[in-house]
């Protein structure tokens, strides 16, 4: 299980389009998500958009449902959150716009090598390096950001698995504290990492 997608080999038109082309259309389409959808309908249309990406890239509900599934439990809490305070109307378009976002990023990943993405990010921060913009740091911190995802969903699976294993009743104590220490595990060996190649 992971989340943001592992590369998929292909040969669709997604598959075949540049990085920087996706990356730049990502962000596109997530902004106009999040200033357009403020109705149940206005979502249904944006939900159809979406599910039209993932035929063109190939990419079976099946494949969406396992990237997607990690996300299930912060968005039962917001969802819960949003009921209370705003409506249960409010509270789905708030989770859909949430659930579409990530499933175009996913399926950006899943079309696209990181190294690809990586480079093309790059190479669009280049200028900045003549006003001393550290690029290659910053390319750096986006690595170790992507990699850092798939290690916390496989956190949140194994901390899941051993409540269900004990008989425990999912809460804070029980989810959120163990989660909290291994990110920060996670960091730290970043760190140590990073500082054992003079990048402190």
């Amino acid at each position: 299980m992971t989340v943001l997608g592992v590369y998929r080999p292909g040969s669709t038109p997604l598959h075949r389009m540049p990085p920087g082309i996706k990356l730049v259309a990502l962000a596109a389409m997530i902004l106009t998500i999040s200033l357009t959808v403020r109705s149940l309908l206005s979502l249904a249309v944006a939900a159809g958009c979406v599910a039209a990406v993932y035929a063109l890239a190939r990419v079976g509900p099946l494949t969406a449902w396992r990237q997607l599934r990690p996300m299930l439990w912060m968005l039962v809490l917001i969802f819960v959150f949003q009921t209370i305070f705003t409506g249960w109307e409010r509270a789905v378009i708030v989770c859909g716009v949430l659930v579409t976002s990530m499933a175009l990023a996913t399926v950006v990943t899943l079309t696209t090598r990181t190294t690809d993405t990586l480079d093309a990010l790059t190479r669009a921060m280049n200028p900045l390096r003549r006003f001393g913009f550290p690029v290659d740091h910053l390319a750096m911190a986006l690595a170790l950001t992507i990699r850092a995802i798939p290690l916390m969903v496989e956190v949140v699976r194994e901390v899941d698995e051993a409540r269900k294993a004990r008989g425990l009743r999912p809460g804070p104590r029980i989810l959120v504290a163990p989660i909290v220490i291994a990110a920060l595990r996670t960091a730290e060996g970043f760190a140590d990492t990073l500082t054992a190649r003079g990048l402190d």
